[in-house]
């Protein structure tokens, strides 16, 4: 999400900080701001915007220490802004902070009746104060950033100044990255490589846990428990483009494999295992109005439609509660009937999308109550709404959606639980058996992952065919819809997703030996019906892709080829039976040549009509 840039060494900081930060710009932010010691002070600037607007408020000054800070934001906490904007300063500790303090409500609450005031409305500014309490108690800086971080819950990457150390660069990791760059007499803290590549290919990739104290005469490493590790520093060869791309061909790559991280970031201080529950920290809905819902409309433009499309399954079966699901741009031109009973959950990865910015309107017109589903926090759509529940998947670069997809399944999911338990469907011991499958989701996308060697060989024998067939029946429908959207999108080969059981209805006067047909199959309650589907194709001469759970050996004789997936509860199969038909779209586009990140005629975020 957010870009992090340390120095420390002989060369301007300010300079190195402006340049690093510029080179994390393509992860997408909302502010920015830098800290640099100045005569025994650290001066903090800071600004909303784009960079240009922080260049132009240190344009002509000069520091003359050798260490600074600085840092991207793309909002979680707080909205976009120069007070949330980082560096904060909490008494004499600076830092800046990419990740999410899941219990900073609880450790700010303590540090208000210890007498600490609080100038911004994020999570991070809790970090400062703790390492400030442990320096004021006389702790060494990197024992009171070990004492501060054994109190949080959450993610971290760190970096850390402390007026009183002028030749100390700190930093600290968990579940976020930092990486160690080391030059000549010089080093650098960065949560990705093309901040530092200008001055060092050597780089020391930080773990979780890790704690590094950087000085003019080197630097150490340690663990939590001040224990010493080892960390060398590694040569890396990337070009600039391939370092933004964090060693992959192409953000879309880039970005299927960060979606484990992505739903991890959106449960993530949301699912209160012990209690049984979700909490959803801007829901609007009393628990009264919660039970007297009659129905939840869900609204949505793309792949968010077949997002809520697979909500629509999940809501239904936890929460029994009606759902319709439309696509925004039809929504506005009909008369939707609602009103106070009735729930719109407008779903968009940018916020801006103008059609289900429309459908908001329309419906907040009409007494519907509204909620949104969004990644961009500051942007139209969670303004426009009464609540909101913030996918954390971070910025997407690639045109085609992957990561935002399944960050906004979990966000769906989570709705449905709770709904389910105000509304007493599910019972706490209930909500906490859905919660363990919801945890294991994110371990069992890394397992479907790891097949993308298999994958890709199946794409490239696959990539010669100009039409393809996607079915599924239940849930596994929108999952055909995304897979089929994902392949026309940026391959350019005619795609289309069926409902496996309209397949009678006309899609089957097109097929024959040129038209491969994609089954997505799991083991569910319509799996037995797959095998009337594979063998109406294959009696017309059609070639057969199963997407099949890793046991099933029933339907593997039947087809060509096949993807395979782990078993997981129905309700969640989506997670991992589109990550298949991610890849397959995505290796066969590269195959072919296309502009896998910039598809020919399509906007990242459409924003007119």
């Amino acid at each position: 999400m957010c870009g992090i840039i340390g120095y420390l060494g002989p060369r301007p900081p300010l300079e190195v900080l402006i340049e690093g930060l510029k080179r994390l710009e393509y992860r997408g932010y909302d502010s920015a701001g830098i800290g640099v010691f100045h005569r025994g002070r650290i001066e903090i600037r800071r600004s909303e915007g784009k960079l240009q607007a922080l260049e132009d408020a240190v344009r002509g000054l000069s520091f003359d220490g050798g260490v600074g800070i600085g840092h991207t934001r793309w909002a979680t906490h707080g909205r976009p802004s120069e007070q949330n904007a980082h560096p904060h300063k909490a008494g004499r500790v600076v830092l800046v902070h990419n990740g999410i303090i899941e219990n900073y409500l609880s450790l700010k609450e303590r540090l208000k009746k210890e007498g600490r005031s609080f100038s911004s409305e994020t999570d991070t500014e809790v970090l400062a104060h703790l390492i400030d309490l442990e320096i004021k108690r006389g702790r060494a800086p990197e024992e009171a950033v070990r004492t501060a971080l054994r109190e949080v819950q959450g993610s971290y990457a760190l970096a850390i100044l402390i007026e009183g150390y002028p030749d100390l660069l700190l930093g600290a990791r968990k579940e976020s990255p930092l990486l160690l760059g080391v030059g000549d007499g010089e080093f650098f803290l960065a949560s990705d490589a093309p901040a530092v590549l200008p001055w060092t290919r050597d780089l020391v990739f930080l773990e979780d846990g890790d704690i590094v104290a950087i000085t003019p005469g080197g630097y150490r490493v340690t663990d939590l428990e001040g224990a010493p590790l080892t960390r060398n520093p590694q040569r890396v060869d990337w070009s600039p483009s391939m370092a933004e791309k964090g060693g992959y061909k192409h953000f879309m790559l880039k970005e299927i494999h960060e979606q484990p991280q992505a739903v991890i970031n959106t449960l993530r201080g949301r699912i209160l295992e012990e209690e049984g529950r979700v909490h959803l920290e801007d829901f609007p809905l009393e628990e009264e109005e919660v039970k007297g819902l009659e129905r939840v409309v869900l609204v949505a433009c793309g792949t968010s439609w077949h997002a809520a499309l697979i909500g629509e399954y999940v809501i239904e079966t936890l929460a029994k509660v009606p759902v319709e699901v439309e696509i925004a741009s039809e929504f506005r031109y009909r008369d939707p009937l609602g009103g106070q009973r009735t729930l719109l959950v407008a779903i968009s990865q940018s916020g801006e999308t103008a059609d289900t910015l429309a459908a908001v309107r329309e419906a907040r017109g009409r007494g519907f109550r509204t909620l949104s589903i969004c990644n961009v926090l500051g942007s139209t759509l969670p303004r426009e709404t009464e609540g909101v529940i913030f996918t954390h998947a971070g910025p997407e670069i690639g045109v085609a959606s992957t990561k935002a997809f399944t960050a906004q399944l979990a966000a769906l999911y989570l709705l449905a639980l709770h709904f389910g338990r105000l509304r007493g469907n599910l019972s706490r011991d209930r909500v906490r058996e859905h919660i363990k499958l919801l945890r294991a989701v994110p371990g069992l996308m890394e397992e479907v992952l790891r097949q993308e060697g298999e994958i890709e060989a199946l794409a490239t024998d696959y990539a010669h065919y100009r039409n393809f067939l996607y079915l599924g029946r239940g849930i596994s429908y929108p999952v055909a819809l995304e897979g089929a959207l994902k392949l026309k999108e940026i391959s350019y080969i005619h795609a289309e997703g069926y409902p496996a059981g309209e397949m009678k209805h006309g899609p089957i006067a097109l097929i024959d030996e040129e038209m491969p047909v994609m089954v997505v199959a799991p083991r569910d309650h319509t799996y037995e019906k797959a095998f009337g589907n594979i063998n109406e194709v294959k009696s017309r001469r059609g070639r057969v892709i199963a997407l099949l759970n890793q046991e099933d050996q029933r339907l593997q004789a039947e087809v060509d080829s096949v993807l395979r997936v782990p078993y997981t509860y129905s309700l969640l199969s989506p997670f991992l039976t589109v990550l298949p038909l991610q890849l397959f779209a995505y290796h066969i586009a590269d195959f072919l040549g296309t502009d896998v990140d910039q598809p020919r005629n399509l906007a990242k975020s459409v924003t007119v009509e």
